[in-house]
Parts: C-alpha cells; sequence; structure tokens
C-alpha cells in the first residue's frame, strides 16, 4: 500500500511539474522566469552538494565554475570573437557560434580541469583554510573576467558579452515564442523550463547514484573522519579531487546553461555574493540530503523574486515617503528568514539522517 502512495505521489509532483509554467504564463512570464532561474540554481546547488554535503569540502568559490562555463559558451555562441581577433573574422566572419551541445561537454570538461586544479594545492587544508582558499579562487576568476579586455580583449571586460545564441533543439529555437492556436502560445522562457526541468532531473539521478555508490560512500567517510577514512584503505587524495572535478562539472553545465537563457554575461553575475547564497541553499536546506538542497535553492532563489514584487504591487518606497528602500527590505527580510530557520532548524529545512549513521552496518 506505501509503494503505491509512494508512485501516486512522483506521478502527481511530475504531473505539477510539467503543468506548473503552463499556469504560470497566464500570470505573466516574470512568474515562468522566476521558476527558470530556480532549476538553474537547483543544478548549482546539486553540484556544490558533492562537494560540502558528500565530500565535507567547504567551498566559497563555486561560483567560478559558474562563470567558466558562462563564458565559454559566450565566446563561442557569439560575434565577439570575430570582433576582438581579425583572424578569426576572416574565416568566421559572423563568429562561432559552435551549437551549445558541444560547448556544453566542452565546459563542463574545463570547468572539470579547473575544479581539480584548484583541489590540487588544498589537499593538505580543512575547514577555515579551504574556505579561504576556494574564496580567493572564485575572486580571481572574477578579477580576470572583469579585466581581461585589455591588452586583448577575450571577455570585453565590465562590458559583458551580448548576442550570445539561444538553443535549438531539432530546429525549435527556445528563444521565440511559438504560436499554438489563435488564443494560446507557448514563451520562450516555458521552453527554457521544460529543458532545465529535463537537466535537473538527470542531475538528481547521477547524485542520487553517486550518493550509493562506493565513491559517494568514500567521500562521506571522509566527511565523517578523514584519518580513519585513510587508514582503512581509501585514496583520500583522489576521492577530494574527483569531489571537486565532479561538482565543478555542474557549475560549468548551470553556468553554458545561464549564459544561452540571459542571452547576455558580465561579471558582476558571478560576484562573492552569489558563492555564499549558493552556499546558503545548500545549508538552509540540509546539507548531504538532495531534496533538502533542492528545496533550499528554490526557496532562496524563489524568495527574493516573490518579495521584489510583493514590494512593487504594495508600493512600499510611495507608503513610506521614499524612506523605506524594497530593494534593502527584501534584503533584511531573507537575512531574518535564514537566521530563524537556523535558530529552529539547525540541521536544515529537510536534513538528511545524522552523519555517520549512513556508514554502519545493517542491523541483522
Amino acid at each position: 500500500m506505501f509503494q503505491r502512495t509512494n508512485k501516486a505521489g512522483w506521478v502527481v509532483g511530475g504531473i505539477a511539474l510539467l503543468v506548473l509554467p503552463l499556469l504560470l504564463q497566464y500570470a505573466g512570464n516574470f512568474w515562468v522566469r522566476i521558476a527558470d532561474s530556480a532549476l538553474l540554481y537547483v543544478l548549482l546547488a546539486l553540484g556544490l552538494n558533492i562537494v560540502v554535503g558528500f565530500a565535507g569540502l567547504l567551498d566559497l568559490g563555486f561560483v567560478a565554475f559558474f562563470a567558466i562555463g558562462a563564458y565559454l559558451y559566450g565566446l563561442l555562441a557569439s560575434p565577439h570573437l570575430a570582433e576582438a581577433f581579425p583572424w578569426i573574422a576572416q574565416m568566421w566572419p559572423e563568429g562561432l557560434h559552435i551549437s551549445i551541445w558541444a560547448v556544453i561537454p566542452l565546459g563542463a570538461l574545463v570547468a572539470g580541469f579547473f575544479g581539480v586544479l584548484l583541489g590540487a594545492p588544498t589537499l593538505k587544508l580543512r575547514g577555515d583554510y579551504l574556505a579561504i582558499v576556494t574564496l580567493g579562487f572564485g575572486e580571481i576568476i572574477r578579477v580576470f573576467l572583469n579585466n581581461l579586455d585589455q591588452p586583448i580583449n577575450l571577455t570585453n571586460g565590465p562590458k559583458g558579452l551580448g548576442q550570445i545564441d539561444s538553443v535549438t533543439i531539432f530546429g525549435l529555437d527556445l528563444g521565440k515564442r511559438m504560436e499554438v492556436t489563435e488564443n494560446f502560445d507557448i514563451s520562450s522562457v516555458t521552453f527554457y523550463y521544460y529543458l532545465f526541468l529535463i537537466l535537473v532531473v538527470l542531475s538528481v539521478v547521477i547524485c542520487h547514484r553517486l550518493e550509493l555508490s562506493r565513491i559517494g560512500r568514500a567521500w562521506m567517510a571522509i566527511r565523517e573522519d578523514e584519518i580513519a577514512a585513510k587508514a582503512m584503505g581509501i585514496n583520500t587524495r583522489n576521492m577530494k579531487l574527483l569531489a571537486f572535478g565532479m561538482g565543478a562539472t555542474f557549475g560549468g553545465v548551470s553556468g553554458t546553461m545561464f549564459a544561452a537563457f540571459q542571452g547576455f554575461v558580465s561579471p558582476e553575475s558571478f560576484s562573492l555574493m552569489e558563492s555564499i547564497m549558493i552556499v546558503a541553499m545548500v545549508v538552509l536546506g540540509g546539507i548531504g540530503h538532495l531534496p533538502g538542497v533542492i528545496l533550499g535553492a528554490v526557496l532562496l532563489s524563489a524568495l527574493p523574486e516573490v518579495l521584489r514584487w510583493v514590494s512593487g504591487a504594495l508600493d512600499l518606497q510611495s507608503i513610506s515617503g521614499g524612506r523605506l528602500d524594497p530593494a534593502i527590505l527584501r534584503q533584511l527580510l531573507i537575512a531574518l528568514a535564514m537566521i530563524i530557520v537556523m535558530l529552529l532548524r539547525p540541521r536544515g529545512l529537510w536534513p538528511t539522517a545524522e552523519h555517520g549513521k549512513a556508514l554502519q552496518a545493517p542491523a541483522k
């Protein structure tokens, strides 16, 4: 009976996710865009959860891999390289415009390489020291993106990269609205919603299989006690590098999708605050627990935009005579909500089993 109820719940949940953007369209594409952004942050949170939740490595520079994937697609799918380099313009006058399906594996590999590159010199660091190093790595990437417009204009500096190609599937351009009937059409943000939803489902399956595999159990052993794990024969060096690399690939893929969805990328999108928010999503939802991580990502990504709409609908600035800034109020409310949740639910909104419990032998 329980199994039937569980299956019915999955079916109802799946149908609700499929119908959701079509219903949100009637309220405005603004709400569908919020759902799209939430799914992108779920992808990022799942990747960071591999590093922080499974392996126990505090990474405050995860947004760097997000930026690497975004800028890689921005360079390969926009006219910028042709405009900045004459020798490229001679061969491709309009730019490279490489398909996103070729850039996704490339972005994952490049981001994974930088993840291993970050992990290699930090193998002996733990806790706060590891956090400081990863934070510095994220800031270094952002500074490079912000300043690599001279003497060679590679990233276009603070101006960012524009005119980035949208996603095309079997000739269907997801960046364009499709008219189904005279009274009903499907917007571009709805198309992107379904694409992101598919990626999230695949990512959840991959993360779940990793969690149950020998690699996942090795990560959990390192998280619980690295010295004991090493004494039991686990190659902690390789396992840590693998965690950094796997997490970075999720960031690279998310960045590629972000660039295609927005059509524009700039260094402002990859600030330290973004890294902190992604870490907060993992911690708030429940470190190491996939449903909790998804819940935390959805709440922290959607809540600011919902509060933005509330402040605009109520016209708080006019009511307060200009003394109440909606942006500051929004940040204040989010910060208060996070403090209250952490006080009442210190292990997150939807925590996993106690650390170490998954490593115990099953009762006979």
